[in-house]
């Protein structure tokens, strides 16, 4: 990076930790405890830019790239990996698909509302019955004129229950045809698009996550992105960029883990002095602090590839692997030296055990990862 670009990242990073050091930290564990969606939060992210930063600014956005979006989410996640996810899937999944994929007419209709946070996007992908069997999803579309009629359910949805405006990915053709899907933009009011369960989680509490159910749901084929039967192909691409912000969520929430590790070590006694000074614990950091050191230089690495706009699939997928198991390993770890006192609400370790698991498992398993590489690495790519 050339200094300039260093600078601006300097700046954007003190700008998304004075946010969450401001307006975040005092609520974490109030938040947590009750499974509360911070609507106003997210409005308010809005004005700094957070909720567009990938959107051009002729769009309303921050016109960003991906280093500085990387460095964003890493920053909130430090504080709150609930609070993180829920920007990720705000800027990654609902708003990069209207402006990968979308129309001039869709862009400007609905990306100034996400990217200053007046309303807040969902992305439905994931049913009931497929998680990474995308392909068997039952949600339907079936064409009645000049409109499509929705019939089926998705879940897991991040802002399922809260989301102004959702891209949800439906059936138009047939079962495990990649071609047999398509992609809609759906207004929260719609009739027949209706919120379901609000999901009761481990981790990530914060963060939103509902069913969304379509009940003869009539939505005009204007609000197709793209072409029929072009949904799966465009998921997947959308889905190398999320694994991009995955892994910045992971890398924020390692970090977090982590600097609340050294700052315990250095001040908890044992014996007669700090316990940083056993070797059980300064190897332990010492592994912490070289994973997650790994762990950016992929995620970078991918976000590189992607402002360049070329091919990440394998390395997205390297990167949310790795980054997403090291944060599963240091909030681990984290826990084991604080002892006792990472296993109560009082010290934030024990929050980042239980939000780092989700990391593993969202957008794609760590075994879905693994196979993504696997075939690109086969392909000769």
């Amino acid at each position: 990076m050339n200094v300039e670009t260093l600078e601006n990242l300097q700046l954007i990073k003190e700008s998304a930790r004075d946010f969450a050091e401001t307006y975040i930290r005092p609520h974490v564990m109030e938040w947590d405890e009750v499974s509360h969606f911070p609507l106003d939060l997210f409005h308010s992210m809005g004005h700094y830019g957070f909720l567009g930063v990938l959107v051009p600014e002729h769009y309303g956005g921050a016109g960003l790239g991906y280093q500085e979006y990387i460095t964003v989410i890493e920053e909130i996640a430090q504080v709150c990996g609930s609070i993180g996810l829920s920007v990720a899937a705000h800027n990654s999944l609902c708003t990069n698909h209207i402006l990968s994929f979308g129309n001039e007419e869709q862009k400007h209709q609905y990306l100034p509302k996400l990217a200053s946070g007046e309303w807040i996007g969902a992305w439905g992908l994931t049913e009931p019955n497929t998680g990474s069997d995308a392909g068997r999803m039952k949600c339907v579309a079936e064409r009645d004129g000049d409109y499509y009629v929705i019939n089926g359910s998705k879940n897991f949805i991040t802002h399922g229950a809260s989301g102004n405006v959702a891209v949800v990915i439906v059936r138009t053709g047939e079962l495990l045809d990649s071609h047999g899907m398509s992609a809609f933009v759906v207004e929260r009011g719609t009739p027949g698009f209706l919120a379901g369960k609000k999901e009761n989680k481990l981790g990530m509490r914060a963060s939103e996550t509902a069913e969304m159910i379509f009940d003869n749901c009539r939505v005009h084929k204007s609000q197709m992105l793209g072409e029929e039967g072009e949904g799966f192909i465009q998921s997947m691409k959308i889905l190398d960029g999320g694994r991009i912000s995955i892994a910045a969520l992971s890398l924020g929430i390692a970090r977090g883990a982590y600097l609340a590790s050294v700052k315990y070590s250095k001040e908890r006694h044992q014996f007669g002095q700090a316990i940083a000074n056993f070797q059980a614990i300064s190897f332990k950091l010492a592994d912490m602090a070289t994973k997650i050191e790994a762990s950016e230089l992929l995620v970078r690495k991918a976000g590189e590839l992607k402002d360049l706009g070329q091919n990440v699939t394998k390395l997205s997928a390297m990167a949310k692997y790795f980054a997403s198991e090291t944060a599963v390993e240091v909030s681990t770890d984290a826990v084991q030296i604080h002892g006792g006192y990472g296993y109560i609400k009082d010290f934030p370790v024990e929050k980042f055990y239980r939000d780092a698991k989700l990391c593993t498992i969202g957008e794609g398993t760590s075994e879905i990862q693994k196979l993504v590489i696997s075939r690109e690495i086969l392909k000769g790519r």
